[in-house]
């Protein structure tokens, strides 16, 4: 699959990025804890759905969403706590 069709759709009522591809939803949940902190708490991805990237590439909206408005992030999920470690030009967004 190329990552670059991935759509990300972000529900801001429901605090989560996501895509659905072949019906499977896959997700990254979050939660604002104050007026400029998300809690990045959980990244799934469905098994049939796994090894192509699909995790990172929700995570990377996420955190350019976080960005763009002004938002510090808690990377409670380990994926997104990994993901931002590999990618240091994230590492301004940590809270903290």
């Amino acid at each position: 699959m190329n990552n670059m069709s991935i759509e990300i759709k972000h529900n801001i009522e429901d605090n989560k990025f996501y895509t659905v591809v072949n019906g499977s939803e896959a997700y990254l949940r979050y939660l604002i804890v104050d007026n400029n902190v998300m809690n990045m708490f959980k990244t799934y991805v469905p098994d049939e759905l796994r090894s192509q990237g699909i995790a990172g590439v929700i995570v990377l909206k996420g955190l350019k969403f976080a960005e763009e408005n002004g938002f510090k992030i808690i990377p409670t999920c380990s994926y997104v706590a990994t993901y931002i470690k590999r990618h240091k030009e994230f590492e301004h967004l940590l809270a903290g």
